[in-house]
């Protein structure tokens, strides 16, 4: 079957767009109506029109665009696309954590679970969140969840101290120093990019620390030839559209591998994309109270990037 003709189809019968994140498949990437960072995909999702939103990504971005379409379809090609940070933090031990700290605001990464959001003040993303911090004052008490390295690499850059929570996504976390100094040995010419999730050791060792649309607007625009990027393997896809006559190499999960791959990102094919489209199957369903709840903190954190000019309307 020609799954790329079959999903056009059903995207004008059904009135569908298909969002995709740049830690998906090329082939993924390709037929998406759009392809973004955490931070544009909700954008995306609380623009669209279109009556079925379909979510190339993990669970917690199909939840986003379930919260901001509380009336549309939602739909994720596998149920199973979920993630391992969003998973380091459930609701009833974060509930419980925060009873320590009943004066803070809550600060939450926007990978995290629906449940997580309804509990927090102010929702960021990777692109936005030094600037979400920085809206509060610099007395403010902050706990933020559940990346502990992004919150480390925020405090850092503020000079805050925010009570962190003890989480992390694997694939940035895998990534060793040993690799990247390995590669820059060998390639003593390229530039180190990295994502804020990766430990400190690792970011201690970047040219250039930023989201994924930050590192692809600097890669664009930086004089270089070569760059070890220390993220995950499916942003090099965008990397080498946008700039087909740069060299760009991955820093490896290990020894014997030279991609580092989000399991649950890659679990998204033509075939599965297809398959939801047609039959309209796994439905991301949410809690009237829920959504409303978790709502709010995401039109808060889309307000001050529209305000700060992070986001165009």
């Amino acid at each position: 079957m020609d799954f790329v003709t079959e999903i056009n189809r059903l995207r004008k019968d059904k009135d569908a767009i298909i969002l995709a994140h740049f830690y998906q498949e090329a082939e993924i990437q390709q037929i998406a109506d759009y392809i973004g960072d955490s931070l544009g995909l909700a954008q995306q999702a609380a623009q669209t029109k279109a009556n079925v939103i379909v979510f190339a990504g993990v669970h917690f971005m199909a939840e986003t665009a379930k919260i901001l379409n509380p009336k549309k379809t939602v739909l994720i090609p596998d149920l199973e696309a979920g993630c391992s940070l969003a998973d380091s933090c459930p609701k009833k031990d974060f509930e419980f954590f925060l009873r320590n700290y009943p004066d803070h605001k809550v600060i939450s990464y926007i990978n995290c679970t629906a449940d997580i959001k309804t509990l927090s003040d102010v929702i960021c993303t990777s692109g936005n969140a030094i600037q979400i911090v920085e809206s509060f004052p610099k007395d403010e008490k902050i706990v933020f969840a559940p990346d502990k390295n992004l919150g480390a690499y925020i405090n850092n850059v503020t000079g805050r101290n925010m009570v962190l929570w003890d989480g992390s996504c694997e694939v940035h976390d895998l990534i060793k120093t040993e690799n990247i100094i390995e590669l820059k040995l060998k390639n003593p010419d390229a530039k180190v990019i990295a994502h804020p999730e990766c430990k400190a050791a690792v970011l201690e060792l970047a040219d250039f620390v930023g989201s994924t649309t930050a590192m692809l607007n600097f890669t664009k625009t930086d004089n270089s030839k070569k760059y070890i990027v220390a993220t995950e393997s499916g942003i090099l896809y965008e990397m080498q559209k946008q700039s087909p006559e740069k060299i760009f190499l991955i820093v490896p999960a290990d020894a014997t591998c030279n991609c580092n791959n989000c399991p649950y990102m890659k679990r998204i094919t033509l075939e599965k994309l297809y398959d939801a489209m047609k039959n309209e199957k796994y439905k991301i369903e949410l809690s009237d109270s829920v959504m409303k709840k978790a709502i709010k903190p995401i039109e808060r954190m889309l307000e001050i990037s529209l305000n700060l000019g992070l986001i165009k309307k």
